[in-house]
């Protein structure tokens, strides 16, 4: 088969859909190697995302108008060079598929991760929300298979847009493969320097937004009176003004150690040097920090509900993120109790191996199988 995919998100976004987005073609290049593979990208730069197969081609715009205009050719002209590569399939990995695709001769797919914006518009700008809600909307129309990252985007798929539930499969995504690996205690030591991280530490991975709810973490060492630090690793917006207004006021500066722009290739060693991994987020379509730190063999404390119990589990601890008495109680629990920590981090990667990925590869072939 010849197989298409968005590819902006995976040569230019270091976040979830760029992480969805490399893996995907990583995997399925690996594991089917007997397909051609087709990245469409406005631009392409190597040393963002490395290909090593030579069945996976890149393929840019080839007009003026592509070149200077971006977001146009992803839009707009996408869908004439997408039929002219006589594609099987193309498949949208962010939520979206360019315009005038429908009556294009190929099947169409789209991944959709979430429907926060609907659920929760308090935490979008008014212009994002329309924006997103036409692109997706579109997209679950024309679409001949929708995948949903877990069960509670294909339900609210189905219950926000009336989608018919049958063109709806939930294929789960994994993560990168270098997580299970075990990481030296050289390179550890390395990364403990490089990093200054102290010896013994709760890590918290994930944008420092309302909607990932850091603030709770924070309150609850304060309130609980943890004798540990935070670390935090994850892109800031004017949230964390308020999260450092609270460290400030509770003399909390030397418990609390924020980390940007950490490479990629040091998370290995820092998920596996924490001691426990905590996610409060109110709502994710998936939260794939959660599997990482699985497969770490770090325990995982995360939130109720939504799709938490889908990445995390039957060992995992699910909290309220709301109840700061409840935070402090479950953290206290995993940070006393060595057997409760040995037990999770057990069962976590045990559970974790569901999410392989040559499973994840070979779950996402046989849909791509069913539409010929």
């Amino acid at each position: 088969m010849k197989i298409g995919f968005d590819a902006k998100r995976a040569f230019f976004n270091r976040s979830g859909l760029g992480s969805y987005s490399r893996n995907t073609i990583l995997q399925l290049s690996k594991y089917f190697p007997e397909n051609k593979y087709f990245l469409f990208t406005p631009k392409y730069k190597k040393k963002n995302f490395h290909l090593h197969s030579e069945n996976v081609h890149v393929s840019t715009p080839r007009n003026l108008t592509g070149k200077f205009f971006n977001s146009y050719w992803r839009t707009f002209q996408l869908a004439n060079q997408i039929e002219k590569k006589g594609l099987d399939i193309y498949h949208g990995l962010s939520n979206e598929l360019p315009a005038g695709i429908k009556s294009k001769n190929v099947k169409k797919v789209v991944t959709i991760h979430d429907l926060i914006f609907i659920r929760y518009p308090e935490f979008y700008k008014i212009i994002d929300r329309n924006i997103y809600e036409k692109k997706f909307r579109y997209s679950c129309e024309v679409a001949d298979k929708i995948i949903a990252v877990s069960n509670q985007t294909k339900s609210d798929i189905v219950n926000f847009f009336k989608t018919d539930e049958s063109k709806i499969s939930v294929v789960y995504q994994g993560c990168d493969n270098m997580f299970l690996n075990e990481v030296g205690e050289e390179e550890k030591n390395r990364i403990i320097r490089k990093h200054h991280l102290p010896m013994h530490f709760i890590l918290y991975i994930g944008t420092v937004e309302e909607r990932k709810n850091l603030l709770s973490v924070v309150k609850a060492i304060n309130e609980g009176k943890m004798d540990t630090y935070l670390v935090v690793i994850g892109k800031p917006t004017r949230y964390i003004r308020q999260v450092k207004q609270y460290i400030y006021d509770h003399r909390m500066e030397r418990k609390i150690l924020f980390l940007q722009d950490v490479r990629i290739e040091d998370l290995p060693a820092i998920y596996q040097l924490a001691y426990l991994f905590i996610y409060p987020s109110i709502f994710e379509g998936f939260g794939i920090p959660i599997l990482e730190a699985l497969f770490s063999k770090t325990p995982v404390i995360t939130s109720k509900g939504s799709c938490f119990n889908e990445a995390g589990g039957p060992k995992s601890i699910y909290i309220d993120p709301s109840n700061i008495e409840e935070i402090i109680y479950s953290m206290k629990k995993v940070l006393e109790d060595s057997q409760l920590r040995e037990t999770m981090i057990n069962e976590g990667l045990n559970y974790a191996m569901n999410f392989k990925d040559e499973i994840v590869a070979a779950n996402l072939m046989r849909e791509y199988s069913a539409l010929k």
